[in-house]
């Protein structure tokens, strides 16, 4: 009687919380499903829901009219999975984990991805630019792990979207906003939070509690320190730290560990010095001295060097902010 009770209050709350879901147990028939799944009679979905093969809902899940489960997910219980959002197969959403919202858009989630215990994934954005009733978009990749309290926020406008790509470890209490571009193999530790419109590529690296401002642009290989405060560029393969963050040199501890050879790494080392530590006090300009690099015949013919060479060049774009100091 009591496990009764309590479901007709969680029943009622989900009404009162999400009107367009009707009060229906999916044992009864109304949503699509196919093949062997394992639902609780206490999960709520809505006849217009898509479920794949083999796929488990677990008791107080909630399941929207337009969302599709892809095979073999695993709804925890307690999660929801609403508006139009796609969950490709195998991935995992944990207790207390909303994904999608009831929103004009999509929030499209890739393969073997685990979105974990109440993190907040496809929801609105924060941006005051954003009009009520414009589509919005997020499209996550294949096997991210996103943890424990993270925020991925959908675009603010319907000619953009959040992109989230492949292989990334999301550590708990990370905020990602609108409009983000994120590549693939990152790393972000707890409490890395991104403003709007930033770039990350890709094999990136951030300790803990860091900051980056809107717009800026975080180059591939690149190491982030602890408590730093992002407000300009950083390059390919450096590492910066401070508030507000200084450039350190380059990652070599992470360009080791990714395979890059000594000779590489040589080159690239001796470029920075060129750049950024010139012997006379009173050498040309940066742009001067990045060219004098790009046409020196010995370090031109590595790859990461031209690479390094471009990726700052970019940063002095006209719609960039500059580089780190």
């Amino acid at each position: 009687m009591l496990a009764s009770r309590a479901a007709r209050r969680f029943l009622s709350f989900s009404r009162f919380v999400s009107p367009s879901i009707p009060l229906r147990h999916l044992h009864q028939g109304a949503p699509r499903l196919d093949g062997n799944a394992s639902i609780h009679p206490y999960a709520i979905i809505h006849p217009g829901a898509v479920l794949g093969k083999a796929v488990s809902v677990g008791p107080f899940c909630t399941v929207g009219s337009a969302a599709r489960i892809g095979d073999g997910c695993e709804l925890h219980p307690g999660c929801h999975v609403v508006g139009d959002t796609e969950l490709g197969e195998r991935c995992v959403v944990l207790s207390g984990a909303i994904v999608g919202a009831d929103l004009p858009g999509r929030t499209i989630i890739g393969r073997n991805n685990v979105i974990g215990h109440y993190a907040v994934i496809g929801v609105k954005c924060q941006d005051l630019k954003y009009k009520p009733g414009d589509e919005c978009f997020l499209i996550v990749g294949d096997n991210n792990e996103i943890r424990e309290y993270t925020s991925i926020h959908r675009s603010s406008k319907s000619t953009e979207k959040t992109v989230i790509g492949d292989n990334n470890l999301i550590m708990g209490s990370c905020h990602i906003a609108h409009d983000c571009k994120i590549g693939k193999n990152n790393i972000f530790a707890n409490n890395t939070l991104l403003a709007g419109h930033v770039v990350v590529e890709d094999y990136t690296h951030t300790a803990g509690s860091i900051v980056i401002h809107q717009f800026c642009h975080i180059g591939s290989y690149c190491f982030i320190g602890g408590g730093s405060v992002i407000a300009q560029d950083v390059p390919k393969y450096m590492m910066v730290s401070g508030d507000r963050a200084e450039l350190r040199g380059l990652n070599l501890e992470g360009l080791r560990r990714h395979g890059f050879s000594s000779m590489e790494v040589r080159s690239m080392r001796s470029a920075y010095k060129k750049i950024f530590m010139p012997n006379d006090t009173e050498s040309d300009g940066i742009e001067n001295r990045l060219s004098e690099v790009a046409h020196d015949k010995e370090l031109a013919r590595f790859s990461a060097v031209c690479s390094m060479v471009q990726s700052i060049c970019e940063s002095f774009a006209q719609n960039r902010r500059g580089i780190c100091k």
